[in-house]
């Protein structure tokens, strides 16, 4: 069974782009323990919002990139990594 706690910590995202020419490399491994990584463009940046209020949507000419984040999860994690850097500046 799925750790249903898990499932809501766990972020989703999704590119979408215009053509393969803007995929600049894409490596998949077959097996688990190595790491994906895709990298392009998304072109010069047009526009950038929170969509129904979890999905972080960045615009771009060239297509566009989704994460399923909240900003008030933004908010807290920013809060939150300051919190520990002024304790670290602290001690």
């Amino acid at each position: 069974m799925v750790n249903e706690k898990a499932m809501e910590e766990e972020r989703s995202f999704s590119i979408e782009l215009k053509s393969k020419v803007n995929l600049k490399n894409m490596t998949l491994n077959d097996r688990s323990q190595e790491n994906a990584v895709i990298e392009g463009t998304i072109g010069k940046l047009e526009h950038a919002e929170f969509v129904e209020d979890t999905v972080l949507e960045v615009q771009g000419m060239k297509g566009v990139l989704r994460i399923d984040i909240s900003e008030n999860e933004i908010k807290r994690k920013r809060a939150h990594a300051q919190d520990n850097a002024a304790k670290k500046e602290v001690n």
